[in-house]
């Protein structure tokens, strides 16, 4: 690599961060793998691709910028999800499901 194209190359530490989310042949869901840095979008799906999916396991990889992920705190969990509890209709505990429909 000659000195230009080191100078002008962004480092690796500089380049940010992707979340990996892969598709399996058997999956119907994209499921987060881990992460990676790349330079851009384009670059993180052709590295996601050779590290998460080397055995051909993958039908589609989606990546995603860490820094645009919102998260719950972890530690807010209680009052977070809380208020889904006093809704007990939302449970299908007053729901008979016929014998035809199989299991769900």
């Amino acid at each position: 690599m000659s000195t230009d194209q080191k100078s002008t190359a962004p480092a690796l530490k500089e380049w940010p961060l992707w979340e990996v989310f892969v598709r399996s042949k058997q999956g119907l869901e994209h499921k987060h793998c881990g992460s990676l840095h790349a330079s851009d979008a384009q670059h993180a799906l052709q590295m996601a691709r050779d590290v998460y999916t080397r055995r051909q396991e993958g039908v589609s990889i989606w990546v995603v910028p860490s820094a645009a992920i919102a998260a719950s705190d972890p530690g807010d969990k209680g009052e977070f999800f809380d208020p889904a509890a006093d809704k007990i209709y939302r449970h299908p505990t007053f729901y008979e499901i016929p014998d035809e429909v199989g299991h769900m």
